[in-house]
């Protein structure tokens, strides 16, 4: 089955947390994204240097292993303009909703860890495109 991960589900792939097990089981999948997928887990890596959780030298290492993820990266430029759509129906921020709108373009659903991003779909139509990923 093909399905969206956003990057709140690829750095449980690099990172030891919560959810990080069944984040990689993902990885059976066909998985795709919005090519800045990586500029936010690029950018979750960078936070997690600065606030001393993994060494800087451990950030670019774990970045290297994300370019080599199972990931097919995707423009957005096909996908900004129903993303802006989303975000205004949404009333939450255009990055998780380009998620949604590719998941939307490919009839599937989003693989998301970001509970606020669930929240904000919940209560719509969009409920069941947007999933948590379920920590084991």
């Amino acid at each position: 089955m093909r399905l969206v991960v956003d990057a709140s589900v690829a750095v449980k792939w690099v990172l030891t947390e919560s959810g990080s097990d069944a984040a990689v089981a993902l990885h059976a999948e066909e998985m795709i994204a919005p090519s800045f997928w990586l500029v936010e887990a690029a950018n979750a890596l960078w936070r997690s240097a600065r606030v001393g959780e993994i060494a800087v030298d451990e950030a670019g290492a774990f970045l290297q292993g994300l370019l080599n993820a199972p990931v097919a990266s995707l423009p957005i430029e096909p996908h900004i303009t129903a993303a802006l759509r989303l975000a205004t129906e949404l009333n939450h921020p255009i990055y998780d909703c380009l998620y949604l709108a590719v998941a939307l373009h490919f009839d599937t659903h989003v693989v998301t860890a970001d509970r606020r991003f669930v929240a904000a779909a919940a209560p719509t139509e969009f409920a069941d495109r947007v999933r948590l990923l379920a920590a084991k």
